[in-house]
């Protein structure tokens, strides 16, 4: 085998954002974390707000202004209608029922309608 392949495994020094710190094994010398077991509201109990780059500081700001109240958004005046893509068809939509049909009148005879021509050429009479 090669030596030096593998990475050392050593003791780590593990540090919380909320400062709790607690040694395990590791590759990496030491870890940061944001949130740990000592913090994290599905061990502790407690509700937690973890604010990700200031969303909650602009949902407060958000509530504050329309205090507390839901806001009402008008309705769009007219339902907006999608085009059909450039060079393409527009599709006939097939309308569905469960009422019978009406019969048919079939022509009699051949499937195309009319007759065939024959195959063989008419007989020449001479004069």
């Amino acid at each position: 085998m090669r030596a030096n392949l593998h990475p050392v495994y050593e003791t780590a020094k593990v540090v919380c954002a909320c400062g709790n710190t607690f040694e395990t094994r590791s590759t990496r010398g030491s870890i940061r974390l944001d949130i740990c077991s000592a913090c994290h509201p599905f061990f502790t109990g407690q509700q937690k707000l973890v604010d990700t780059a200031g969303r909650v500081e602009r949902f407060e700001k958000r509530f504050k202004a329309t205090g507390g109240k839901t806001v009402v958004r008008k309705a769009p005046s007219k339902p907006s209608r999608k085009m059909p893509a450039v060079g393409t068809k527009p599709v006939k939509k097939s309308v569905l029922s469960t009422a019978p049909r009406k019969a048919e009148e079939k022509p009699t005879g051949s499937k195309k309608g009319g007759a065939k021509p024959s195959k063989t050429p008419a007989a020449v009479t001479p004069s």
